[in-house]
């Protein structure tokens, strides 16, 4: 036993830091989390005071032996991996798996965190271990429990409700209901007219415009002039007054500063990657992932930036000695200002003693080591490297001009100017703008005027505009309103995006992202019916409060219990009060002329469609899909009555069945005779009927060949889908691996159906799975089956069948 074991996340930083900490040292990397909750219900047991179910990380398992084998040789095992809660977790499970296989005996369990992957961090790392923080451990599992639990239940309701494969979550569903409100104002929004009015003007050969300020004695507002007729009567008083030539009757001058952005933290590097660079918060993170863990730099391994998820605006001392040396050595001494720039957190739960992210050396200037990295790599570390300058440099000094024009009825035309008189950091870096925000740094120059100059004017003109809705969210603009509202962590953003994503609740075009409908129909319903659960300052709170767990201001258990009575309870009513047709929710378009029957839209398994009666009728209603483009909320009654018109008549195939094509319900199809085949690629709309020919051939190959035989009574032997089966149309009979399928007599066949189990009841094999989700005991789902008592005795007998699976 003479190495020292350390345990970090990732095999390129171990690769790294082995290198750094030489011989008598070994460095495994545990691939990331070594143990997570079963992936299954009971890994969450409130009734016995929020006891967790930990397994063993499968794809993970070669790694965890690996580290078990090398423990069993060291004296002391460093654990080294990341310096946030998650990295602190990875650490505590580590310790875990080696105390249930009881190794520990007789070595030192040190922990190490540092903050940038260079040598001299390494070793001061390693020279002064703390303890692990129990406080952040259980904040980590106290957030992930709490996630479970939200999706354990909130899932399973969403499916009964609404759609099977929906889901739910503790900070995705408010992330969700932020891009669908805002949806709803840009559907909501009613454009208004104003108009602006401008005069043209030159000062020798010099042109610039100026705007009206003042409009007869009156500061001019948004909305004053509104339509055609008032700014035709405003322009013909300004024209008659102005004449050709103003002169000027007031000039202002001033100076400001500007500031420089601090460094960057998760968020704003996540918000700048996406305005500039146009990267998604998650390609963000992989490739800071991969400065930080480091490049070959003239043929050493070198980390280029320092741990990327962090909300702390700090910069080490040295750091800052480095930067400033840097600044004065490529832009002058003036440039530096003459004490260091400091910049204060807004988060409450900022590590101030974390860093925020930065180039971990100024002197790795990008330019001169550009062939080390790859376009988006030497993109990304570029940008973090000038900010990081930029945040120690000098601020900006910008003029401003403003020269006024006063004449006729207190008529008043300003023109403004501006130009950098020092460009201080702006010479490195300028923080890009959010969606609406005018570039006020941007100069704009008027010529070199004085009071009492008298200047030509050519023109004064009216431009029409008209109010626009809010902007769709970006990537930037959703991660900046995110962290406003407190709904996650910076580290998280990336997951919440792509959850919403994968899980089609938002599409993303142009680059906007924009609500499905089965996106809405999901976040009514959670706002309709667990209102609390994703108002956004409840998500805050919830948040802050696991905040103050990583800070030992709070005990998680405590925590957990005040969350999960109240949500139970309410999972729990919703259950047995909320209809399926009222969670689905769907909008009452009109009366189908023709019918008489109520017409609405509704989304449905397959899609979106619209409805012509309802299922209590004596006829069955009528179902057409949308086209592209139309919305659940946007569709009209017009557009909606125009679907059931689309049948194409395509021709006739050669056996005489009649070939159309529409969209159904369950989406664009071709119809044959009686039969129907789906529109896998193209449109309804597009296709011919030599395409048509082609899947209905194919269509009627598939139908061939899952026949295999067919019996006088209508027993089948069919290829399905997991193989050859009997069928009765009632029930499904198994084939044994030694039956030839296309040799099996009737009476065979009616031998392997009566072994056949009857066709379960989808109502019965619902109920069974809702409760299994929730309430972790199978005993617990058949007392329920059989016995109906009354709300007192059912929460006793839960109680005590929890304790009998606890025990278990």
């Amino acid at each position: 036993m003479a190495e020292n074991l350390l345990i970090v996340e990732s095999p390129a930083k171990a690769k790294t830091i082995e290198k750094y900490l030489g011989k008598g040292h070994k460095v495994l990397a545990s691939y990331g989390h070594v143990r997570d909750l079963l992936a299954k219900t009971g890994a969450v047991i409130p009734e016995n005071d929020f006891e967790l179910k930990y397994v063993d990380v499968e794809r993970n398992k070669k790694h965890i032996d690996a580290i078990v084998k090398a423990a069993k040789k060291a004296n002391t095992i460093y654990l080294a991996t990341d310096l946030d809660r998650e990295g602190e977790a990875i650490s505590w499970h580590v310790v875990e798996i080696l105390k249930d296989r009881k190794l520990l005996k007789g070595k030192d369990i040190k922990r190490v965190v540092f903050s940038e992957i260079t040598k001299s961090a390494i070793q001061e790392a390693v020279a002064n271990p703390r303890e692990i923080s129990i406080e952040l451990v259980d904040a980590q599992q106290a957030r992930r429990a709490l996630d479970y639990l939200v999706g354990f239940n909130l899932s399973p309701l969403l499916w009964k409700k609404v759609r099977r494969g929906l889901s739910a979550g503790r900070v995705q569903s408010p992330a969700l209901r932020l891009i669908v409100q805002r949806e709803d104002e840009i559907n909501a929004f009613i454009k208004e007219e104003y108009w602006t009015i401008h005069g043209q003007m030159a000062l020798g050969k010099e042109a610039f415009e100026s705007n009206l300020n003042i409009y007869a004695g009156n500061k001019l507002k948004k909305f004053d002039i509104n339509n055609q007729e008032l700014a035709d009567k405003a322009l013909a008083q300004l024209r008659s007054q102005a004449g050709q030539q103003l002169t000027v009757t007031e000039l202002t001058q001033r100076e400001r500063k500007r500031k420089p952005a601090a460094p960057f933290i998760t968020s704003t590097l996540q918000q700048e990657a996406a305005r500039k660079l146009g990267f998604t918060a998650r390609k963000t993170m992989q490739i800071a992932q991969q400065l930080y863990e480091g490049m070959e730099i003239n043929g050493q391994s070198q980390g280029l930036i320092t741990y990327m998820r962090t909300d702390s605006l700090n910069l080490a001392n040295d750091a800052i000695s480095e930067i400033r040396a840097v600044i004065q050595n490529k832009y002058g001494a003036q440039q530096v200002p003459e004490k260091p720039n400091h910049y204060k957190s807004k988060s409450k739960n900022a590590q101030e003693a974390h860093e925020a992210v930065r180039a971990v050396s100024a002197q790795l200037i990008p330019a001169e080591i550009k062939k080390y990295l790859d376009h988006d790599q030497f993109r990304l570390y570029d940008l973090v490297w000038k900010r990081t300058l930029a945040s120690q440099m000098i601020n900006a000094t910008i003029g401003t001009v403003s020269a006024d024009f006063t004449f006729g009825d207190g008529h008043n035309l300003r023109a403004n100017g501006s130009t950098i008189i020092e460009k201080g950091f702006l010479a490195v870096y300028e923080e890009g703008l959010d969606d609406g925000k005018k570039d006020n740094n941007k100069e704009k120059h008027l010529p070199n005027l004085k009071k009492g100059d008298v200047v030509d004017v050519s023109e004064i003109n009216g431009v029409q505009h008209f109010t626009e809705p809010p902007p769709r969210y970006s990537e930037a603009s959703l991660v900046k309103a995110l962290e406003e509202f407190g709904i996650g962590r910076p580290s998280t953003y990336a997951s919440i995006i792509s959850t919403l994503l994968n899980r089609d609740y938002v599409e993303l075009e142009s680059k906007r992202f924009i609500p499905t409908d089965i996106g809405k129909v999901v976040a009514r319903f959670l706002e309709a019916h667990f209102k609390d659960y994703v108002d956004y300052e409840f998500t805050a709170r919830l948040e802050d409060a696991l905040d103050a767990v990583s800070r030992g201001e709070k005990e998680w258990k405590p925590l957990m219990k005040e969350f999960w009575d109240p949500f139970i309870k309410l999972v729990e009513e919703k259950e047995e009060s909320v209809s399926r047709d009222e969670a689905q929710y769907k909008r009452e378009l009109g009366i189908d002329p023709e019918s008489g029957k109520p017409m609405s839209v509704r989304v449905g398994k397959y899609g979106t469609f619209v409805q012509i009666g309802t299922r209590d009728d004596e006829d069955k209603p009528k179902f057409a899909g949308l086209l592209p483009g139309q919305k659940l909320d946007t569709i009209t009654f017009e557009e909606a009555i125009a679907l059931f018109d689309l049948p194409r008549d395509l021709g006739e195939t050669s056996e005489g069945e009649k070939v159309s094509a529409n969209i159904g319900r369950f989406g664009p199809y071709v119809r044959y005779g009686n039969k129907f085949v789906s529109i896998k690629e193209g449109d309804p709309y597009s296709i011919t009927f030599e395409e048509a020919l082609v899947i209905i051939q194919e269509k009627k190959i598939a139908d061939a060949n899952r026949i295999i035989q067919t019996f006088d009574d209508g027993i089948q032997v069919l290829n399905g889908r997991w193989g050859p089966y009997v069928t009765d149309g009632n029930k499904n009979g198994k084939i044994l691996k030694d039956q030839d399928p296309k040799a099996l007599t009737h009476e065979e066949c009616i031998e392997i159906l009566a072994k056949a189990p009857e066709k379960k009841k989808r109502g019965k094999k619902k109920v069974a799975k809702k409760k299994v989700a929730k309430k972790t005991s199978k005993k617990k789902v058949a007392k329920k089956k059989t016995t109906k008592k009354k709300a007192t005795k059912k929460k006793a007998t839960k109680k005590k069948t929890s304790k009998k699976t606890t025990k278990k």
